[in-house]
């Protein structure tokens, strides 16, 4: 019941464009009732309360991340500091800027995460790409170079952090083999999506005064550092990155306030929290709690663990079984099935960088991107472009699956599997 739940969920959230039911109620009422069956299945009160509550602290920790993040990029928006990427662009070719944004994507995920790198650089392509459709194309592609630019960093993704701060790889393992299979996994739906991006840009620059050029250059440095500073905090506390970024938040606010108190009454309605705030998307924010509730109550109920000793059964190769274990990280969130996939093998087994576990960070970090619903980077820009479940599966799950392989089969060459 509980697998059936969650199946019939996310397929009235794929089926959004025919049902014109918004997919965050769909998602809310998914994960709730997932909670529900779980209290039926037979599982004590208290059990399934110390359960939940457990599972609420994960989630928290992700919305809280994606709310600070959110704020900062639009408090860094209110400000124009995304006019100064807007201005450095000195190219109108479109496919030429697709590629530099991809490109950015992909190395800033490395020290950022997917998700903060995703919010990021989809509020720049806002600026910048005026046709609706265009703007889908460019959301997918940074979607995928972020989930592929956290693989090769141990700070990059939280899966690749759970590999790394549970000893299973090292810094320079994991960048050494998983680089060029991560590239590899982004160069091919770049390139066979950036054919339908044609033509230049029809960009107005803005045209602003010494004073707030200043000010737009000093936010947009201000908030980008503060959205660095989190990975390094994390590095040195060891707290959570909702920490982080709750303590760059304020901040960011902070200075914002500071900024704020030097401009007149109508440009300060413009940029204070209080404008800012109502410009976070709630609704995504309300679809992430929804979808990560669903997820949570599969590993509760041991659907997840399951499901991993179902593929060691199938093979003993480690490839391929990390290869499948990918795939469904599509469907399912890939934190709790690595968390499976760490507790079903042991390091006494599987030593620190085995191929086991660089396979394991490459397949999970990439998989995701399979399904627009595949990653918090996806289901995040989902909410900011309107990106369609099923335009997505049309459009790029086929290049991004062939993208998948072949960075799949680089990896094999190189760690000789």
């Amino acid at each position: 019941m509980l697998v059936l739940a969650f199946v019939l969920g996310y397929l009235l959230i794929a089926l959004e464009e025919f049902t014109k039911i918004n997919k965050t109620s769909i998602a809310l009422i998914t994960g709730v009732v997932c909670w529900i069956i779980l209290y039926f299945s037979g599982i004590s009160t208290d059990v399934l309360q110390h359960e939940l509550i457990n599972q609420l602290g994960e989630i928290g920790g992700i919305l809280f991340f994606l709310l600070g993040a959110m704020t900062i990029v639009e408090l860094i928006d209110a400000h124009d500091g995304f006019n100064l990427i807007v201005q450095l662009i000195k190219t109108k070719n479109k496919k030429i800027i697709l590629l530099i944004i991809c490109t950015l994507s992909f190395f800033l995920s490395a020290l950022l995460d997917n998700l903060t790198t995703t919010i990021v650089f989809i509020s720049i392509v806002h600026k910048i790409i005026r046709d609706p459709k265009e703007k889908i194309i460019f959301a997918s592609l940074i979607v995928i170079a972020a989930n592929a630019g956290g693989v090769w960093s141990p700070i990059g993704d939280v899966t690749t952090t759970m590999l790394w701060m549970g000893n299973q790889i090292t810094t320079s393992s994991i960048i050494r083999h998983t680089f060029i299979a991560s590239a590899v996994s982004v160069l091919i739906p770049l390139i066979a999506l950036s054919f339908k991006v044609k033509g230049t840009l029809e960009l107005d620059r803005p045209i602003s005064s010494k004073a707030q050029s200043k000010n737009a250059g000093f936010f947009f440095f201000t908030g980008l550092g503060a959205l660095l500073f989190v990975p390094l905090f994390k590095s040195i506390t060891g707290l959570p990155p909702f920490m982080g970024i709750l303590l760059a938040l304020g901040v960011v606010w902070l200075v914002s306030e500071l900024i704020d108190k030097t401009k007149d009454e109508e440009e300060r309605n413009q940029t204070s929290i209080d404008a800012v705030l109502k410009k976070i998307d709630t609704p995504s924010i309300l679809f992430f709690l929804g979808i990560l509730l669903a997820v949570s109550a599969l590993s509760s109920g041991g659907v997840l663990m399951s499901f991993s000793k179902i593929l060691s059964n199938l093979t003993t190769n480690t490839s391929y079984i990390t290869m499948m274990l990918g795939l469904s990280s599509a469907l399912v969130d890939n934190v709790p099935l690595m968390a499976a996939a760490q507790n079903m093998y042991d390091l006494s087994i599987y030593p620190t960088d085995h191929t086991l576990w660089l396979f394991l960070a490459y397949t999970t970090g990439t998989g995701g991107s399979l399904l627009i619903i595949g990653s918090a980077a996806g289901i995040a820009a989902m909410g900011l472009t309107k990106i369609n479940f099923f335009w997505y599966l049309r459009n790029v799950t086929l290049w991004a699956l062939l993208g998948y392989i072949s960075g799949w089969l680089i990896l094999s060459m190189t760690l000789g599997s």
